[in-house]
């Protein structure tokens, strides 16, 4: 796998008795200048969600935040959304 492949983690949290869908979105990502940075996105689905970069010196780093992010959000409820092809064969029902 090539170095400069963007690989994203999505966790999803739903409650419909107290009418909450939530995003969470991680990717690790190269930055311009050589740096590593971890993209955190998050929002209520079907909106627009907010977005912050950590700067990292290297993806080892980086990958160790990422990890610190996951638990924290499963902790929390989110659990990783179901693939694309289970949500398509929903809708053409």
């Amino acid at each position: 796998m090539s170095e400069l492949t963007v690989q994203y983690l999505v966790l999803e949290r739903r409650d419909p008795a107290r009418n909450m869908a939530r995003f969470y979105v991680l990717t690790i990502e190269p930055t311009l200048f050589g740096d590593t940075a971890l993209v955190r996105e998050w929002g209520r689905l079907g909106q627009r969600g907010r977005r912050r970069l950590d700067l990292f010196a290297g993806r080892v780093q980086a990958v160790e935040a990422l990890e610190a992010w996951l638990v924290r959000k499963a902790c929390r409820g989110y659990v990783r959304r179901s693939p694309v092809h289970r949500d398509i064969a929903r809708l053409e029902k």
